[in-house]
């Protein structure tokens, strides 16, 4: 190929190459560079916002983190909130209850969501290099070099302390580190499609799954509406051509109708896998989003969970790099992520499976399942708390608070704020009642907020960066805090 070769140093040793610019590297990106952390992002395509994306829900746990940023509000106001969940026959999550500020899952297409966090990392200072190709990466024990090629064919050598792969099913990151990533391929055949409808759904989201025939629309709020299908009974090669005929054909099984569908901008095949890999860090390489895990679309999971991945990651490679936390401290991304993505896998793979359930026999487990589920309250509090992510605990150390590891709850604050809007900044939240505290050295200041509670309750809470508690005691004592502070802020 010709071309030519330069040697680039990113401008500071002590920087971030993050590959892939969808939502999860979009969210890390801003992160780091609002923490202060020199961020590079490489990108194979060229620099546009795809309306051919696939996500179309943001749940209450991923609205609540981008709260934490300062970006829900804007995109309320471009999605339609939806307050209950439909999986299949006779089972409907209601949303309304969910302990939340957001308590409803958002239909919003994708790229809205990247429009905002691309927006917000550019002005972060980010560097964005799109049309850049990694072709191969080395790292030693100070860092990692990144080979790169352009689309004009130059090559070029990129020095990073750290790399996240957020680019996609076919990572080069996590090819390039040699990490499997094994599974198989739950659904084949899948067809999409944009299309105009003649009639308007009766709901926000439509989907069900009658025989072998699945179907699921949504609305990009341009006129059009995605059409999601699958016929279990025909299963051809994905660069087998798609009219609109055969997507209407298997609307009209699974819903009843096809809603007069007509001018398809946009027709295409695909399959879904269930994969993991193994681990989402080797040495100052780490994975996130679909690079770490893919799963079927049940449930609206998928963005939402590499999302998670980012707001996780970021601050902890932040704490690492400006040498207020140890190396170990990374090591707690997987330990932490892993899990998740594991019970998002199985999750959404069941919703598939009964979904599509054809013997009588697996009809019934999912009767008395969907019956289980909508009058046990504390399953149906589970299931709501698995699909929303707002359910989901990371370990705690023997002996630690019973709050610790979970996700804090929007408490409100003195002087009428609000705990997200205190996390706004990537610092941690210190919660305490006014006399109990006073940070009088002001050295972590950049990195820590103390709040102090809104009421006349007496217990000490802080919060991490992405929203989960770092640690909590029952009595404010100031030297308990203290250690605390130390153990956690650094």
């Amino acid at each position: 190929m010709n071309g030519t070769s330069h040697d680039v140093s990113t401008p500071h040793p002590h920087s971030v190459v993050v590959v892939g610019s969808g939502p999860t590297g979009l969210l890390l990106a801003g992160d780091l560079a609002t923490a202060g952390v020199p961020v590079t992002v490489l990108e194979k395509r060229p620099h546009r916002i795809s309306n051919l994306s696939r996500a179309f829900v943001l749940h209450a746990r991923t609205l609540e983190q981008l709260d934490a940023r300062g970006l829900a509000d804007e995109l309320e106001a471009v999605g339609r909130p939806l307050d209950r969940l439909r999986l299949y026959e006779r089972l409907t999550l209601e949303l309304d209850t969910l302990p939340s500020r957001y308590p409803h899952v958002l239909v919003i297409p994708q790229y809205e969501v990247e429009k905002a966090l691309e927006r917000r990392a550019v002005e972060a200072g980010a560097l964005f290099r799109h049309e850049t190709e990694v072709t191969g990466l080395a790292q030693d024990a100070d860092g990692v070099t990144v080979e790169t090629r352009t689309a004009a064919g130059a090559t070029e050598t990129l020095r990073a302390a750290y790399v996240v792969g957020a680019d996609g099913m076919r990572s080069a990151v996590r090819n390039a580190v040699g990490l499997p990533f094994p599974g198989r391929s739950a659904i084949r055949s899948v067809v999409l499609a944009d299309v105009r409808l003649a009639e308007e759904p009766e709901t926000l989201l439509t989907v069900d799954a009658v025989g072998d025939a699945f179907a699921f629309l949504a609305p990009f709020g341009d006129g059009y509406h995605r059409v999601i299908g699958w016929d279990r009974s025909r299963d051809v090669p994905e660069d087998e051509p798609l009219d609109i005929e055969e997507v209407a054909e298997i609307t009209r099984l699974a819903l009843g109708r096809d809603f007069g569908m007509h001018d398809a901008r946009w027709l295409s095949r695909f399959h879904s896998d269930e994969r993991q890999a193994p681990a989402y860090r080797v040495g100052r390489v780490f994975i996130a989003g679909d690079a770490a895990h893919v799963h079927t679309p049940a449930g609206g999971q998928g963005m939402n969970t590499g999302l998670q991945d980012a707001a996780n990651l970021s601050w902890k490679l932040a704490q690492v790099i400006h040498g207020h936390a140890g190396d170990a401290l990374l090591d707690t991304y997987h330990a932490e992520r892993h899990p998740v993505g594991r019970t998002v896998l199985r999750s959404s793979g069941g919703i598939v499976r009964m979904a599509m359930a054809k013997s009588p026999w697996m009809r019934a487990v999912r009767a008395v399942g969907a019956s289980f589920l909508n009058f046990v309250g504390p399953a149906r509090r589970r299931a709501l708390g698995q699909v929303t992510g707002i359910g989901y605990r990371y370990p705690a150390p023997r002996g630690a608070h019973r709050l610790t590891g979970r996700r804090a709850d929007d408490v409100s604050l003195a002087g009428d704020r609000r705990l997200y809007e205190a996390l706004r900044g990537g610092r941690f939240v210190l919660v305490t009642p006014p006399d109990a505290y006073d940070e009088r050295s002001g050295a972590r200041k950049e990195r820590l907020a103390v709040e102090h509670w809104a009421d006349d309750r007496r217990t000490a809470l802080l919060v991490r960066p992405d929203g989960y508690v770092a640690w909590a005691a029952d009595t404010a004592d100031p030297a308990a805090i203290e250690g605390a502070l130390a153990t956690h802020v650094g």
